[in-house]
């Protein structure tokens, strides 16, 4: 199976639309609209946390909003709005290319890398010729006139499809500016100093060629070094979408055995294909069986939904059959997919060494399953951050003029029903980011990490 998670994020309210196409007649806009919301009411796995009435009303209330939409993009928007009201990370609408291409996230002049840190969006990042305009460390305090959480709460964070609140806050700022080009923001800056700067910006149409300030530096697929030589080593599993990765991994593996101690960094890992980091892992255990996530998913059976109409509460005790119906009537009738433990057959030397896996809310879905089949390892160590809190199995279908949309179906939980969707698996040893480690580029979840490590 594969548990895909994309991060991608749609658009803000601005004052401007650029060259947005204007493609879709209102049958379309309706359609389109009709369209997920079938598809959410028959697969979504988690619609009984879902506010029926609620939900019922906003499509309502939706069929004549999408038909006076000015453009497709103002059209994509609300649709990404009625997907974010059902609060899941695998269930988005994500507007067509053409769209897309006349959106961006960076200024003319600025090309701001924002992050949250005690509740305020920071810049940690910016073009080299600004870093002493707007130093790292500077605030957004104001957005079009708005304070930047006013702004967000009204313009940003109702379009964002997340299974966690932290999560939501933290893509809310990261996108806060990702809008059509030629869109303007009077934006008001905090500076360290605590003097204000306020700028008029506008989108560019093209992306920036200028370098970051600090460097970002290439995000590889995988990332090997020592920390201290022949004792401490630190392999970074930065993505389970490529299965070269696998291959990567066994490229190290000489390197590798040397190791005494293990980093495994899964902080820049969104998600992929669950077999992959799931054969990674198989080096790291000296286990025969790894218990992965325990899955389930909505069961449709259009006659016991009829015959669920007429079943009481009472009339299921001591009556499975009538429990069925009962269920199936309100959408809480579902498949438990069979569980059993996944055999190791790595014919191989282990490394089962003190381990330290690292963390944040940017693990999610495959990389999340990973963690699932880590969990009952007892050397290792779970260090930095709540993860991201969702993963499962989209279902992909198209959306007018080219678009897509997927509903999660699949609902994932720990081997003994525990959940972490719209929770987050919890890092054993919680370590958080600071505005001075970002101003002394500095890795904390990192430096606890060796020190634990240090000390087994």
């Amino acid at each position: 199976m594969k548990n895909i998670s994309l991060l991608l994020v749609l658009i803000v309210s601005v004052s401007v639309y650029g060259q947005m196409p204007d493609k879709l007649s209102k049958a379309e806009k309706v359609y389109g609209l009709s369209k997920f919301w079938q598809e959410v009411n028959y697969n979504f796995v988690d619609l009984n946390k879902v506010d029926r009435k609620a939900w019922e009303e906003e499509y309502v209330k939706l069929i004549p909003e999408v038909q006076e939409t000015k453009n497709d993009y103002e059209y994509y928007r609300l649709l990404a709005k009625f997907s974010a009201f059902l609060k899941d990370g695998h269930t988005n609408i994500y507007a067509y290319k053409e769209i897309w291409e006349q959106m961006n996230d960076e200024f003319t002049t600025h090309k701001l890398l924002l992050t949250g840190i005690d509740g305020k969006a920071v810049i940690i990042g910016i073009n080299q010729s600004k870093k002493d305009e707007l130093p790292l460390g500077t605030e957004v305090v104001k957005v079009n006139g708005l304070l930047t959480q006013d702004y967000m709460e009204s313009y940003v964070t109702p379009y964002i499809s997340s299974s966690t609140d932290y999560v939501l806050k933290e893509l809310a700022i990261r996108s806060m500016f990702n809008a059509p080009i030629e869109s303007q923001f009077d934006v008001e800056f905090k500076l360290p100093n605590g003097s204000i700067k306020k700028l008029n910006l506008t989108i560019s149409d093209t992306k920036m060629k200028e370098e970051l300030f600090p460097p970002a530096g290439k995000k590889e697929l995988l990332e090997f070094k020592w920390i201290t030589k022949d004792d401490i080593a630190y392999v970074g599993l930065n993505s389970f979408t490529d299965p070269a990765i696998n291959g990567l991994f066994e490229n190290i593996l000489p390197e590798l055995y040397k190791a005494k101690k293990i980093i495994i960094d899964l902080r820049k890992n969104g998600g992929g294909n669950s077999d992959i980091g799931r054969n990674i892992l198989e080096y790291l255990t000296k286990d025969s069986l790894l218990y992965g996530a325990r899955s389930l998913s909505r069961m449709h059976i259009s006659t016991l939904k009829a015959w669920g109409q007429w079943t009481s509460e009472t009339d299921t005790l001591n009556n499975a059959e009538a429990k069925r119906t009962y269920l199936a009537y309100r959408d809480e009738l579902y498949h438990q997919f069979p569980y059993n433990a996944d055999t190791v057959k790595l014919n191989k030397k282990r490394i089962v060494v003190p381990t330290a896996l690292l963390i944040s809310m940017n693990t999610a879905s495959a990389a999340e399953d990973f963690l699932i089949y880590a969990d009952n390892q007892e050397h290792m160590i779970k260090i930095g951050e709540p993860s991201f809190g969702s993963t499962g199995q989209p279902y992909h279908f198209e959306m007018p003029g080219g678009g897509f949309a997927r509903v999660c179906t699949k609902k994932d939980t720990y081997p003994n029903g525990k959940e972490f969707v719209g929770i987050g698996i919890l890092p054993d040893l919680e370590v958080k980011k600071s505005l001075v480690d970002y101003l002394e580029n500095r890795d904390p979840v990192l430096e606890a990490a060796v020190k634990y490590l240090k000390k087994r």
